[in-house]
């Protein structure tokens, strides 16, 4: 594609749910520049780091499968888990683009999306995450990437960065990028900033979210709060800063992602002393600080047994962990405890815990999942806890365009993903699988649409 005197219609900043908005936009005629600073972003950004999970509520693969659901039930949801603290205008608007965005990406883009159905996301009150098999991230992104490099109106600029944003009275006028040659200033009208939070920033971190802070980041190199600045410049209002998805269970020492279908499928996390410290059903993210907190230097082990193991060997993320080693086996409890070095005693009472709540046993966590007790032989997974992504930013509103403190927008600019506030309200246990490419790829969608109504003649 050859850029028009005026520059593209639309410039994105960062190719991870950026793609979506891409497609979009010149699904309906624009032309779009896409600038990413990572040249190894296809297996290094949070989209291809993800579990590829994406609410969609009211989906036409639930009402195959009979599931009952709606805009207001995942509203609600969404609410209930955050204590009525989400953001009620991007809460709404991504609930209700949630069903169209999973339906036109399986349609326009030929992306391979069914219903996850062998089990139960804490929070969602029905089956609604959807993702392609082997739900890895990279895979996703592999198939916006195709449709990307087919499309005669995209452009992507590797490795590039978008380091300014020129407004004037009217709006939006130019992007500055900086790339290997030098910088340049490109005229466009549209900007969406979808460079994701500031994770990768530790002083930011620190300042916004210090309960997290000591914890190991697992998440894209360019997540250094480039959004969060260019915005701030420009006079955009900042919300729930101190949101993140965090997550208990990056295997180590290859730093993969064990995934929480282990323990949803029953299995739980202890200590060296062999003990459980908290309700693992509770989330994965928000368990995240509980095992920074109460676990030794942060480090535990899922326990589990061959059942659960079979069952998520469905995920990539899990196959992965599998590849590098990282599943301990035993035949006896004692022998496992020996082989992860953690008290016979206390675990072999902890198995015990979770055989009599399986069975019905009231929980001393009040944890009430427990699916089926453990069976020999056992596992272990050692794990660490994590931060994944940010979930706070740049105020939006139910188009994605970049608001003021006083609620106008600034026009032409647009952020999605980590960059903008999310629905995961404040802190870490607000967070709902699926809430972060929900965020990322629901606001491109609707920025680029709204982008395209609003294209000056």
């Amino acid at each position: 594609m050859t850029m028009e005197a005026e520059g593209p219609d639309l410039v994105v900043a960062g190719a991870g749910g950026g793609l979506v908005a891409a497609l979009r936009a010149a699904e309906l005629g624009l032309s779009v520049l896409v600038v990413e600073r990572n040249e190894h972003f296809a297996a290094g950004n949070n989209t291809s780091m993800s579990t590829a999970m994406i609410p969609g509520a009211g989906s036409r693969w639930q009402r195959e499968e009979g599931i009952e659901d709606s805009v207001d039930t995942f509203i609600g949801d969404v609410q209930a888990k955050t204590r009525g603290e989400a953001d009620p205008v991007v809460t709404r608007a991504l609930a209700e683009v949630s069903a169209p965005l999973v339906e036109w990406m399986a349609d326009s883009l030929r992306v391979p999306l069914t219903l996850v159905t062998d089990f139960h996301y804490p929070g969602h009150s029905v089956q609604r995450c959807h993702s392609i098999e082997g739900r890895a991230g990279r895979a996703l992104l592999q198939h916006l990437l195709r449709r990307v490099r087919e499309s005669e109106l995209i452009d992507l600029l590797v490795p590039a960065r978008l380091t300014d944003v020129a407004v004037g009275p009217d709006g939006v006028e130019a992007v500055t990028i900086e790339g290997p040659g030098g910088s340049e200033r490109i005229p466009t009208r549209a900007v969406l900033l979808a460079t994701n939070g500031f994770g990768a920033d530790a002083g930011l971190v620190g300042r916004h979210i210090p309960e997290i802070s000591e914890a190991i980041y697992h998440g894209s190199e360019g997540s250094t709060g480039d959004a969060l600045r260019i915005g701030e410049r420009l006079g955009a209002a900042t919300g729930f800063l101190d949101a993140y998805q965090g997550h208990a269970a990056l295997a180590m020492p290859a730093a993969t992602l064990a995934g929480w279908a282990t323990v949803m499928h029953g299995g739980f996390l202890v200590d060296r002393t062999g003990r459980r410290f908290g309700d693992e059903t509770t989330g994965y993210s928000e368990y995240a600080a509980q095992v920074l907190e109460n676990a030794q230097d942060g480090e535990a082990w899922i326990v589990l047994d061959e059942r659960i193991h079979e069952a998520c060997l469905e995920f990539q993320d899990y196959r992965d962990v599998v590849s590098s080693g990282g599943v301990r086996w035993a035949s006896t409890v004692d022998e496992l405890a020996d082989a992860i070095g953690v008290d016979r005693l206390g675990l072999g009472e902890t198995v015990e815990e979770a055989r009599a709540g399986a069975d019905g046993a009231e929980d001393p966590f009040g944890r009430r999942t427990w699916s089926t007790p453990l069976t020999p032989p056992f596992g272990a997974v050692f794990v660490k806890p994590a931060l994944f992504h940010t979930q706070g930013g740049l105020r939006v509103d139910e188009q994605a365009r970049v608001t003021k403190a006083d609620g106008t927008s600034i026009p032409g600019l647009y952020a999605a993903g980590g960059a903008a506030v999310g629905i995961s309200g404040h802190g870490a246990g607000g967070y709902l699988a699926g809430n972060g490419l929900l965020s990322a790829f629901g606001l491109s969608y609707l920025a680029a649409s709204d982008a395209a109504a609003t294209r000056h003649p």
